[in-house]
């Protein structure tokens, strides 16, 4: 083993252990028995390290969401995302706090593509006109709901006991972001911003839509207000 994958494993090993999910280099080096240069060489400094372990730990579970083949239901994909994210959350609860400290100055490269993957499933949810909104903002919106629900569950598990609230914040978040089931009739108001949306996502993936690159651009500007508007918006 290297003296970094050394150093690392440690490093996480200490972080579940710890009362708190904070550790101090000292303990680190003395744990992997190296010198104080061996760490801040590989590492930079304590920040360097701690995002190094959130990486590190949370690659497990963003392999399981590369390696997982697409259905032919990019909904039903978000439900489980949101589910296998909260239950990777409960499993590892200083890691995750520790990936989502404010102290941590510089986005983790885990956090950043948990963030695409979100994204890209939301672009075909738009592609499929089930989307009420933008990708961009539906990741947000769906992103910032699950990250604040796992981190009441492992932060504060005797005030957040109702083991329903993440499947509730879950569906509340997803009736905010997608088109009701194709079978219920939806009126006018409610099918504007949805055809936005698809019609956004598809001239972005269309080869020939005929636009000039100026032309896009305000095509892309138009659609996001009209996507993103809430009901009732418009002038009397």
């Amino acid at each position: 083993m290297s003296t970094r994958a050394r150093i690392l494993e440690v490093a996480a090993e200490l972080v579940a252990a710890s009362p708190d999910g904070d550790i101090s280099t000292r303990a680190v080096c003395e744990a992997a028995q190296v010198g104080a240069p061996a760490l801040y060489r590989h590492f930079g400094d304590k920040e360097g390290l701690l995002s190094a372990v959130v990486d590190h730990g949370f690659d497990a579970y963003l392999a399981t969401k590369r390696e997982r083949g697409e259905s032919t239901d990019p909904v039903e994909d978000l439900r489980n995302g949101w589910d296998s994210h909260i239950e990777f959350a409960l499993r590892n609860p200083n890691l995750y706090r520790l990936m989502n400290s404010p102290a941590m100055r510089t986005p983790p490269a885990a956090a950043l593509e948990s963030h695409r993957i979100l994204t890209r499933d939301l672009e075909r949810a738009a592609e499929q006109g089930k989307l009420r909104v933008t990708p961009e903002l539906a990741a947000q919106m769906i992103m910032s709901a699950n990250t604040g629900v796992a981190l009441m569950l492992v932060s504060r598990p005797a005030t957040f006991s109702d083991d329903s609230v993440r499947t509730r914040v879950r569906d509340a978040v997803h009736a905010a972001v997608f088109t009701p089931d194709a079978r219920v009739a939806e009126p006018v108001e409610a099918e504007v911003p949805s055809a936005a949306v698809r019609l956004r996502a598809l001239l972005n993936r269309s080869k020939g839509s005929g636009l000039s690159a100026a032309e896009s651009v305000l095509m892309n500007e138009w659609l996001d207000r009209v996507s993103n508007a809430a009901q009732g918006d418009g002038e009397s």
